[in-house]
């Protein structure tokens, strides 16, 4: 019987279940993507459990907008207490800007027991500063001003990209889990920093990238990507904790983050 061969397979519940194997050895997986709870066996004598737990990204900028930071990003293992259940918290990924005049918004922290995963920083509108967070949203378009990026969260993720004073109409990029958002040059804007790949559920799939800043007539790149002129930021993907695009111009609207996502697995034999 299953039962007997993995007696370890019913001390956790809660999320989506799967199994994997990993150099031969058996893996339960349980996967938050919104929020839930993960309950322990009374009788559970299983300790430590692996985690990730990635915070929602930022909203990229409005007008010529920096991009969104990406939600901070934290793995490792941690001991659960038998009989206790714990509320996982999955946070929503920071609101695109509304246009011309406003940043976007910052990502929600995720929460696993005592690990707290940030919100990614805002991406800035025009002359103005990222936003901090897990990791810091872009600096919006300067006029002739040094607009910096949002900082990050010391072992979260990266700082998002400043923008220069020679650097027109375009936007830093936001800082991604495993690099700081890039600067713009004139009329480009700065790459998100980039993402960290990850096989914890069994797929190795990368999360937590910077979004790009946005550009008159160029388009950004990174975890949310960037705008055209005229054109509309692309959102990051959800369960990822991406940073979303920053706008490309004063009549288009940015990218909005990515929710984050909440991960952990454990041997059952």
């Amino acid at each position: 019987k299953d039962s007997d061969r993995y007696p370890l397979q019913s001390v956790l519940s809660g999320g989506t279940e799967s199994y994997i194997s990993v150099s031969g050895v058996f893996y339960k997986v349980h996967e938050f993507t919104s929020t839930g709870t993960l309950s322990v066996s009374p009788s559970a004598s299983l300790n430590p459990v692996e985690y990730l737990v990635i915070a929602g990204g930022g909203g990229g900028g409005g007008g010529c907008g920096g991009g969104g930071g990406a939600g901070g990003y934290l793995t490792s293992s941690l001991s659960l207490t038998a009989g206790t259940s714990y509320t996982v918290t999955v946070g929503a990924g920071g609101a695109k800007s509304t246009g011309l005049g406003t940043n976007g918004t910052i990502g929600s922290n995720s929460v696993f027991s005592s690990i707290t995963s940030t919100g990614g920083g805002f991406g800035a509108d025009n002359n103005t500063n990222g936003g901090n967070g897990g990791s810091g949203g872009g600096g919006g378009a300067s006029s002739g001003t040094l607009r910096s990026g949002g900082t990050n969260t010391s072992g979260q993720g990266f700082a998002g990209g400043s923008t220069p004073t020679n650097a027109s109409n375009a936007a830093g990029g936001g800082g991604g889990s495993s690099s700081v958002g890039s600067a713009p040059t004139t009329g480009v804007g700065g790459a998100g920093g980039t993402s960290t790949a990850s096989a914890i559920n069994g797929t190795n799939t990368s999360r937590a990238g910077g979004g790009g800043g946005g550009a008159f007539g160029t388009y950004g790149a990174g975890g949310g990507g960037g705008a055209t002129a005229g054109g509309s930021s692309t959102n990051a993907t959800a369960n990822t904790g991406s940073g979303g695009g920053g706008s490309g111009d004063n009549a288009a609207t940015s990218g909005s983050g990515g929710s984050g996502v909440v991960i952990i697995r454990y041997p059952i034999g």
